[in-house]
């Protein structure tokens, strides 16, 4: 092996680790890329873009007024959970014309967090039916804003026709515990459909 190569550069250790690939996805401004920014115990990776005036022709702003960049290809991070089970969290740009991208980057996904937001509730259709469509087990995650209503489980759970074993729980995308949650509430129901997961 080359010394240069041998002396510089970075390589993943596998060895007894589960490695899992998780899409982090959600509508447009919903707190993905923040999200992986608070999980990732590497330093993320992102293709963030300033929006342009062109794009608001495109984009729905509704909500989101103050959001000033745009995620135009993934974002992706690292996080070890105990047991050695590493995630690698991939995220999707939210707009509806990425899609062609968006089902590319769930390819060999094993589940996916869904971020909402209860102030654009009806911007989560169109996600969660394509990742339905693509037969992946999901949580959905409602990202507290702090001027987004808040509803009873119950009421969200229909309003987003869940299914009644679709892990639902309420985070701080900006919050580190928070976060962390809902990738537990994610693994713990992907270990119920995948038990290959142990690892300890």
């Amino acid at each position: 092996m080359d010394s240069a190569v041998s002396d510089n550069a970075t390589f993943l250790d596998s060895d007894q680790k589960t490695l899992v690939k998780i899409v982090v996805t959600g509508p447009f401004g919903v707190g993905k890329t923040t999200l992986i920014n608070t999980l990732s115990e590497t330093a993320p990776l992102h293709t963030e873009e300033v929006m342009t005036q062109a794009g608001a022709t495109v984009d729905n702003l509704v909500g989101v007024r103050e959001k000033s960049t745009t995620t135009v290809a993934i974002d992706f991070g690292r996080r070890t959970l105990p047991g050695d089970l590493v995630l690698y969290l991939f995220g999707t740009p939210g707009q509806k014309r990425f899609k062609p991208l968006w089902e590319d980057i769930a390819r060999g996904a094993l589940g996916a967090v869904v971020l909402v937001d209860t102030r654009r509730l009806d911007d989560s259709f169109d996600v969660i039916d394509m990742i339905e469509q693509q037969g992946l087990s999901y949580a959905v995650a409602v990202n507290s804003f702090p001027d987004a209503p808040a509803y009873p489980p119950e009421v969200l759970r229909d309003h987003l026709d869940l299914e009644p074993h679709t892990p639902l729980v309420v985070c701080d995308a900006r919050e580190t515990t928070s976060a962390v949650d809902v990738l537990i509430a994610l693994v713990t129901h992907l270990l119920a459909a995948h038990p290959v997961l142990e690892t300890s």
